[in-house]
């Protein structure tokens, strides 16, 4: 095992980064990034650190692969003063020494660099406790109860074993009259800012107490406002950053610097404070006023001491009391300040008010790539792993960043990335503790047993109650083994001696299924499966679209190109103008698109452009701004793409909607966004348009399905229709032919298949002659109206009559219906069933 020093160094490297230890705590590839963020190891008193070390050494004596909370608990119950805490908590120390060491049975191996996440949650619980204890040092005492305060570990089940929890260890370290040791009752005395502290939150005070998550990835934007706030002038920085790219974590980067001191010599003891801008305004306009006057004398008093963040720019430049009574302030250099606000505010406020501008000087908080969403990630995966008591794997991470960045939309990373990640987490977390069947049905069948025997005592059937006493002796042990053999977050032996399995795991699958409950799609990656599926995407489509074999090929290229990621970024999936005459399947080629490619018609939004065309009608597409009548109502275009993103929107009869109306299908084709009557960007990046028009239509009906010009003069009606600017900007511009009986008759067995299948769901069988399929065809064919007559047709004549002797009772379960043609009408006969 080596020697104590190299011990020594381990337990000391482990505590160089809060939880990137030894190598990285973690034991992950991931380089572990540079962050600014609170040191564990220097809050660990000797005696603290002595403690890890041990657990470390308990830990490669039972060939450990990672330091777990049993393995803290042994080392407690070693030595004093845990162990004394221990005793006067009601424990028998030795007996929970026998026990840890029954559960090592591995072979001895070397200390091991990675911590499971039951032992990270227990170290944050004891950095909260001492804390909370008030006390400047992490020791033995604080770690004894993290470890006592997890859940449902195998630490805190030996301790209730013996009747211990960490209430009465706590109440056994209140009980010492040494309290909280050197780091308490220091009498720091009255705070000289007691208003800016009821209206704010102390950062550099949490950086000091290891209370900030980590901040990773962001060290060049923290370098630069640094390098502001030591200014002499316009020293006022204004963070501008989109929701959720990380403004905040900025300003906690600064102050874990300024507590590391890697500052420069001014900003040494520069005191960060959070404005919470609700509380100042809370109350009445006299009571706000006298807030504010109050804590400009309290920051005046703090010159060069104290920075004020204030989350919302616009504040600043507003007209309420806190603004009047700031600005002032700002203006003579009296009040530091650090502003944060979107690209939008940052313009409303500053770049219309020349005092302010002239103060502040603005930093960008770009979203972070790719990439850069995965270290941040990385950085924040054991505060993760520890509060949810899980696994997460590097492809969770990876998949988080690059799923969330591409079908999470209106929202910005790494925001989204962590929302996605932190759901996934807690949902493997509750389905490791929710028990499986197998354990709910033997949890059920002890339950019934045991009122059964409640019955037979009542009923003084004693024989029958000992019987039934025997079975749930027999059926207890069963249930035993089931409950271990689920996923948990310690190493627990089962009765042959085998460890069962460890922390639940986070991975790739999991975060797709939560991206997939947050977009209503699957986002699984391109398995062999979905890849095939692309390929065959016309067949797909051909099962429903009859008679369009050119149209199906030229629609299944532009989707293939566009799912493969060869399509523009910046433009819509996948954009088509479908012509043809009524009745040719271009609505029905959509809905097959959308059920194909997003799994069901649902995700697909109609439009029919022939009511907007009048100029007035954009308002009712995009919404209207603020001050027109039905400003508060939602355009129906942009609110159904805006809450599915992810799907087909057909545009029908584009020829007849009003040039200013064709102007937004311009942008939305051209740029992949347009901007509602809120002022909201809404992005048709991940959805499909497809415009259709009956320009042409008649010369399709004219000509033959196979005139070799057909297309080019149709595309020179369209041209002259709708314009060449709206033509170009489509990726595809598809004919569909007309259809002519042999198509007519395809789309009659269609019909006649899902007739079949609606009767087969109650056991009546059908069988249609090709003859009585003719006769539907020709009754159903109108010139000029395509397949739409035929669906009418057959219910009229086939369909009507059927549901006629369903409910007539003439039409039994088992029972067949034949249909054939006899003279210009349908025959209908059934055979009974057995017949």
């Amino acid at each position: 095992m080596g020697d104590a020093s190299s011990r020594d160094a381990v337990a000391g490297s482990m505590f160089s980064d809060p939880f990137r230890g030894f190598d990285s705590l973690t034991g992950r590839p991931f380089e572990a990034p540079e962050a600014w963020r609170a040191d564990l190891g220097r809050f660990l008193s000797d005696t603290g650190r002595d403690l890890v070390r041990r657990g470390l050494e308990h830990a490669a004596r039972r060939g450990a692969a990672d330091l777990d909370v049993v393995d803290l608990l042994g080392a407690a119950a070693a030595e004093d003063p845990a162990r004394a805490l221990l005793r006067a908590a009601g424990a028998e120390p030795d007996a929970l020494l026998a026990r840890i060491g029954d559960l090592a049975d591995g072979e001895p191996g070397d200390p091991p660099v990675t911590l499971t996440p039951a032992a990270k949650r227990a170290l944050l619980d004891a950095q909260r406790v001492s804390r909370a204890l008030e006390a400047g040092y992490l020791g033995p005492e604080h770690l004894l109860l993290g470890v006592a305060a997890g859940t449902d570990t195998a630490a805190v089940r030996l301790l209730t074993a013996q009747g211990v929890t960490a209430n009465e260890i706590q109440n056994a370290l209140l009980a010492r009259p040494s309290l909280g040791g050197p780091g308490r009752g220091r009498g720091a005395g009255p705070s000289r800012t007691p208003v800016l502290d009821s209206c704010g939150r102390d950062v550099t005070a949490e950086a000091r107490t290891g209370a900030l998550d980590p901040v990773v990835g962001r060290e060049e934007v923290i370098a630069e406002t640094v390098e502001i706030l030591a200014r002499r002038t316009r020293n006022n920085p204004c963070l501008i950053g989109e929701p959720g790219v990380g403004k905040t974590s900025v300003l906690e980067g600064v102050a874990q610097r300024i507590v590391d001191g890697a500052v420069p010599e001014p900003l040494k003891d520069l005191r960060v404070l959070a404005l919470d801008l609700a509380r100042i305004a809370a109350g009445s306009r006299a009571e706000t006023a006298d807030r504010v006057a109050r804590m400009l004398e309290e920051i005046r008093g703090s010159a060069g001491e104290l920075v004020v963040f204030v989350d919302g720019v616009e504040v600043l430049a507003g007209s309420g009391d806190a603004a009047s009574l700031l600005m002032p302030a700002l203006a003579d250099g009296d009040v530091h300040v650090v502003a944060a606000g979107t690209t939008a505010e940052f313009r409303r406020a500053v770049g219309r008010n020349a005092a302010l501008d002239r103060r502040f000087q603005p930093v960008l908080v770009a979203e972070p790539t790719p990439d850069g969403t995965v270290e941040i990630l990385a950085g924040l995966r054991d505060k993760y792993e520890a509060h949810h008591q899980v696994k997460i794997a590097d492809t969770a991470l990876d998949a988080a960043a690059r799923l969330s960045a591409r079908h999470v939309h209106g929202r910005f990373q790494p925001d989204k990335a962590v929302d996605v990640l932190d759901r996934a987490a807690a949902r493997v977390r509750l389905r490791a503790l929710s028990p499986r069947d197998d354990v709910r049905e033997l949890e059920q069948r002890l339950g019934a047993l045991h009122r059964d025997k409640e019955q037979a005592v009542a009923d003084e059937d004693f024989p029958r109650a000992e019987r039934l006493r025997v079975e749930i002796e027999e059926l207890r042990p069963q249930l035993d083994r089931a409950r271990r053999g689920r996923p948990r977050d310690w190493r627990e032996h089962d009765d042959d001696g085998a460890v069962s399995e460890g922390a639940p795991e986070v991975t790739a699958a999991d975060i797709a299924e939560v991206v997939a409950q947050m977009t209503g799609i699957s986002v699984d990656r391109l398995t062999e499966e979905e890849r095939g599926r692309l390929i065959r995407l016309e067949e797909h489509i051909g099962e429903r679209i009859v008679g369009q074999e050119q149209a199906v090929a030229a629609i299944g290229e532009t989707v293939r190109r566009a799912r493969a990621g060869l399509a523009d970024p910046d433009r819509p999936l996948g954009s088509f103008v479908f012509v043809g005459p009524p009745g040719v399947g271009k609505t029905e080629s959509a809905r097959a698109l959308a059920d194909v490619l997003f799994g069901g018609s649902g995700r697909l939004t109609l439009i029919d452009l022939a009511e907007y065309g009048e100029a007035f009608t954009v308002g009712r597409l995009i919404g209207r701004p603020p001050g027109y009548v039905g400003y508060e109502e939602e355009g129906q275009l942009t609110e159904a793409v805006r809450r599915r993103p992810h799907g087909v929107v057909v545009l029908d009869a584009i020829e007849r909607a009003h040039p200013a109306v064709r102007e937004v299908v311009l942008r939305m084709l051209d740029e992949g966004r347009v901007t509602d009557g809120q002022g909201r960007t809404i992005d048709f990046g991940t959805t499909i348009i497809v415009l259709t028009t009956g320009v042409g239509g008649q010369r399709v009906l004219e000509a033959g399905r196979d005139s070799p010009d057909l297309r080019h003069e149709v595309l020179d009606l369209l041209v002259a229709e709708l314009g060449s600017e709206l033509i170009d900007r489509v990726d595809e511009t598809i004919v569909f032919a007309r259809l002519d009986h042999p198509q007519l008759r395809a789309v009659v067995d269609l019909f006649v298949r899902g007739t079949q299948d609606r009767l087969a769901g109650q056991g009546v069988g059908l069988e249609v002659t090709v003859a009585a399929r003719d006769l539907l065809a020709e009754h159903g064919h109108r010139p000029g109206a395509g397949a739409r007559p035929l669906r009418g047709t057959v219910r009229r004549e086939l369909d009507g009559p059927l549901a006629r002797m369903l409910l007539g009772g003439d039409l039994t379960e088992g029972d067949t219906v034949h249909v054939d043609r006899t003279g210009d009408d349908v025959a209908i006969s059934v055979t009974p069933a057995g017949s």
